[in-house]
């Protein structure tokens, strides 16, 4: 076995080190020493010794000078990091991670490379997006054929205009949550983003007829689903009856987050009208209406209150969020 190492503890911890390939090289890249994990990772044994180290590296990093620009920059910078696909004596290639550190105080050694095989898990997150892009194709698929089906079936029951373009629109609502979605591997969905995508075919040119102010905020999946159809719900009203039914109505839009002392947070929402038509309290409770009060009226933590008040409607939502806010993949099993 080859010695990497004056100090017989350093030797035997390097030597034993068997998931990393480490070895030491000269100012010029010459290999100086090799690890046992060199050695099965990389499947060069002794023949390593003098050899150049950008023999470990692709036809086409060779080629672009990537081994010289590592070891310039751990010269001048003390390491250099990276993760690339390296090459195996047998030719076959494996994706790592490597860091190369710049040495003080020996004549002879230079640099130390430390070198992970990590293809394992390269392989396994591609499989994982794979996956995930063929179960977002199946899934828009089916909202496709689902919002087909609905359209025809009520064309064909003869059923009111204005009720067949209601529900579709919801479904498209439920759509474009879902692409929203896609986007971000439904790891959740940045509010903002949500709203944006809710009021843009409605905010004209100088951003002033919907107006939003709030801190940036993720969602669950779940809450960024039940929250944009709560707000398709409420655009569509106020098309109708409310702010947006006139060129000089607005909707202000805020949020803001807090956090109590058991350390559990909550997200306030803030939907204003003004310079619509006078509002007045309809007699009889809508779909929006019993859709807002299910979602976020009977959630635990949560609450949803409406005030029809003669000025402009105004709508306050609380919506609990989860203690791993800050773990957008922990959020998605969550949601």
């Amino acid at each position: 076995m080859l010695r990497t190492s004056d100090d017989p503890l350093a030797a035997q911890i390097i030597d034993n080190a068997l998931a990393y390939a480490i070895l030491t090289l000269d100012r010029n890249g010459r290999i100086l020493c090799w690890s046992r994990g060199a050695e099965l990772i990389f499947g060069y044994g002794e023949e390593a010794i003098g050899m150049d180290f950008a023999e470990l590296f692709t036809a086409s990093d060779r080629a672009a000078a990537m081994p010289q620009i590592e070891i310039k920059t751990a010269l001048a910078d003390g390491r250099a990091e990276d993760t690339r696909w390296h090459r195996r004596k047998d030719g076959s290639l494996f994706w790592a991670n490597g860091v190369t550190m710049a040495v003080d105080g020996s004549p002879d050694v230079s640099l130390v490379k430390i070198v992970r095989d990590e293809t394992a898990a390269r392989l396994a997150e591609e499989q994982r997006v794979l996956l995930l892009n063929e179960l977002n194709h199946r899934i828009k698929n089916t909202l496709a054929t689902v919002q087909s089906i609905v359209e025809q079936t009520l064309r064909a029951a003869q059923v009111d205009a204005e009720i067949r373009e209601d529900l579709t629109n919801r479904l498209m609502a439920l759509s474009e949550a879902h692409n929203l979605l896609v986007d971000q591997n439904w790891a959740g969905a940045d509010l903002e983003r949500i709203v944006e995508t809710a009021f843009d075919p409605h905010q004209n040119e100088d951003n002033t007829r919907i107006i939003l102010e709030g801190p940036p905020v993720r969602l669950s999946p779940h809450q960024a689903v039940n929250l944009s159809l709560a707000l398709h719900e409420l655009t569509t009203n106020a098309l109708k009856y409310g702010a947006l039914s006139r060129e000089e109505g607005q909707i202000l839009l805020n949020w803001n987050l807090s956090q109590d002392g058991a350390g559990r947070r909550r997200m306030t929402l803030l939907w204003r009208e003004r310079g619509g038509p006078p509002v007045a309290e309809p007699t009889a409770t809508g779909f929006g209406m019993r859709l807002l009060e299910r979602t976020f009226g009977r959630a635990e933590g949560g609450g949803m209150r409406i005030d029809f008040a003669p000025e402009g409607l105004r709508c306050s939502l609380v919506l609990p969020l989860p203690d791993i806010e800050e773990n957008p993949q922990a959020q998605a099993a969550a949601g």
